[in-house]
């Protein structure tokens, strides 16, 4: 499963510039489609493990 930028702040309970601001920085990986950032389900939770760990 994909996600959007806005599933994933609806999800994290964040805004939308937040959720772009963790990819820019590198701790939620995702991907371009046709300029629109993606995030991968598997990655989604990862980040939310490692967000747990700290």
């Amino acid at each position: 499963m994909v996600y959007t930028l806005e599933e994933v702040a609806k999800m994290l309970r964040v805004s939308i510039p937040t959720v772009r601001r963790l990819i820019e920085d590198g701790e939620l990986k995702a991907f371009k489609v046709r300029g629109q950032w993606r995030i991968r389900q598997e990655d989604y939770e990862a980040y939310v493990q490692q967000s747990e760990q700290r």
